[in-house]
């Protein structure tokens, strides 16, 4: 029997049928039932029968040594990379402990979504294989130049998945990191794929024909509702999280989404201007400043809370409306901005632009050497601030203008 045959296994009086699918350790087997769900069985003591071959087209990937792998289905088709960090798209069952856990690469991708068969020629590499909550600065170094290095090699699209907790910071860095010749759509899933509600073959189907698409830019494709039609294609600088479990929890703030892909259809259309596809040269800058701080203000913060700050490269401030704090911690920023450190303001609100020039608040914060952020999203800000103060010699004033669409010219809702 092989990863991909249907079959009956009969244990402990128990009898399971479904699909075979590809096992995180020797001692299960993994079906996949009808249903949808996937179910765990001890291989000790299962009978096994096998009822038909190949009912899902798993191919064999042949390792290259290095780390990557390629598996062709037409020399006529585009190749793309498929570069794996990890999250619940790339997860299996541990069905020792029923939790779901970061185990499979990009090549279990391929094989648990056989979707993907037909549209690609794929080269598979792993990068990190974590839960993205774990996401480093140093992760991102390293998935900066991996992209780099399979661009060099000849992709015509990358797609990265990612866990979606903090794929918005790392889609983020890459934009700041890269200027980029072909489309780089991150992707991942909400839901585990022994849900019969995971997201994870939609987004992943429509993130390799995002990346097979026009449009060279760093996006964020997945479900653009709960129902399974259409993902969006969200800007890295724009796009935030904005649920903890729908299928639909990515918006583009401030915007529509930069596109969207018609699943049933297989049609990419954009609904506003991008970097065409072959513009730009390909271009890595990949040095971050770690030491940066992303705090939020709010009422009946002890000033002594900040003493951390002390000695950081750069803090991004969540203040409250246009950009406010208390007035008492007004000059521990102060201090912060003498010592040499970066301090931007940024907004809580989802919507609209920090403007300090409004309130005597605001006025003094300008004083104190804080600089706006205008309508950056606080965790871009806090990615925007390490990039500029490892590659730029005006961090600060980087900060006041747009580099890679993070800062609109003005808020003007759903332009």
């Amino acid at each position: 029997m092989n990863a991909g045959d249907r079959v009956r296994v009969t244990r402990a009086d128990v009898t399971n049928e479904g699909v075979l699918m590809p096992s995180s350790t020797e001692d299960h087997l993994v079906v996949k039932l009808d249903g949808g769900y996937n179910v765990g069985i001890a291989r000790e003591g299962a009978d096994v029968d096998v009822l038909e071959t190949d009912v899902y087209d798993i191919e064999d990937a042949q390792s290259e040594g290095d780390g990557t792998s390629e598996i062709e289905f037409d020399d006529d088709l585009p190749t793309i990379s498929l570069i794996s960090t990890g999250g619940t798209i790339a997860s299996t069952v541990d069905y020792r402990t029923g939790a779901v856990t970061a185990q499979f690469d990009a090549e279990d991708v391929l094989r648990a979504v056989p979707d993907l068969a037909g549209r690609a020629n794929y080269r598979g590499r792993v990068v990190a294989n974590i839960l993205s909550e774990n996401m480093t600065t140093d992760v991102w170094v390293d998935l900066a130049e991996a992209i780099a290095e399979e661009i060099e090699a000849g992709a015509d699209g990358v797609v990265v998945m990612h866990g979606t907790d903090t794929m918005q910071f790392s889609a983020s860095a890459m934009s700041f990191m890269l200027d980029t010749p072909v489309p780089i759509v991150f992707t991942g899933s909400q839901r585990s794929a022994d849900r019969p509600s995971s997201d994870n073959v939609m987004n992943a189907v429509c993130a390799v024909e995002a990346a097979k698409a026009d449009a060279a830019e760093v996006m964020v494709c997945m479900h653009a509702s709960e129902s399974d039609d259409v993902c969006a294609l969200h800007e890295g600088t724009r796009v935030r999280k904005n649920h903890t479990s729908r299928r639909d929890a990515f918006e583009t703030v401030g915007a529509k989404p930069l596109g969207e892909v018609d699943y049933e259809a297989e049609e990419v259309t954009f609904r506003r201007d991008y970097a065409p596809r072959g513009e730009a040269d390909l271009a890595l800058h990949a040095d971050i400043e770690s030491e940066v701080e992303l705090v939020k203000f709010t009422p009946g913060m002890d000033p002594a809370a900040l003493d951390y700050l002390d000695g950081k490269a750069g803090v991004v401030i969540e203040g409250t409306g246009l950009g406010h704090v208390h007035t008492d911690l007004i000059p521990r920023f102060e201090e912060l901005v003498e010592d040499g450190t970066a301090v931007a303001m940024t907004s809580q609100c989802l919507d609209g632009r920090v403007c300090d020039r409004v309130y005597d608040t605001g006025r003094d914060l300008l004083d104190a050497g804080v600089v706006e952020a205008g309508d950056t999203l606080p965790g871009t800000a806090k990615v925007k601030l390490m990039w500029s103060l490892a590659n730029l010699s005006d961090p600060t004033d980087a900060m006041g203008r747009s580099l890679e669409g993070e800062l609109t010219q003005r808020s003007v809702p759903w332009e």
